[in-house]
């Protein structure tokens, strides 16, 4: 006949489940496992968090609500973390996010786009001539794909 497990949380921990425990100390978040600590990791880094939470619910070890519940988030956010857990593994919460680079903007229109630009126009003229969102070379110029000559800085200059 198996043993039962009394609840073995330490004092001042905050529950997670009958045997999962977490406390708060020096910056870091540190897990129990009854009385023995099984992981921590600094308070600011989420991404450790997602993933030594999401694993918590995948090996069983405690319930999804029960993640909701002690820490305050939402319970979108804890299924995405075990989604990402169960078909991507751990290190998929230490990889750069996935983006799209903009393959609108290729280098022949990048060229096009500066010529417009150093000619004075505006965002909006280069947009609607070359046929491009306007946010999209929004962004170019804030990455500092594109410069833009400001019509304060050139009149000033004068």
């Amino acid at each position: 006949m198996p043993q039962a497990h009394l609840p073995l949380i330490p004092n001042g921990n905050t529950e997670i489940s009958n045997l999962l425990s977490v406390t708060k100390k020096d910056g870091k978040f540190i897990y129990f496992n009854g009385i023995m600590p099984v992981f921590s990791h600094n308070e600011d880094d989420k991404n450790s968090f997602k993933m030594i939470t999401a694993q918590f619910c995948d090996n069983g070890h405690c319930k999804q609500m029960d993640i909701v519940r002690a820490f305050g988030v939402t319970k979108v956010s804890v299924k995405r973390a075990v989604k990402k857990f169960r078909e991507e593994g751990t290190q998929s919460f230490f990889q750069p996010r996935k983006s799209r680079g903009a393959s609108v903007l290729t280098p022949e229109v990048l060229q096009q786009a500066q010529i417009l630009f150093d000619q004075e126009k505006s965002i909006s003229d280069v947009a609607l001539e070359l046929g491009i969102k306007k946010n999209t070379l929004s962004k170019a110029v804030t990455n500092k794909n594109l410069h833009v000559i400001s019509k304060k800085k050139f009149l000033n200059q004068n």
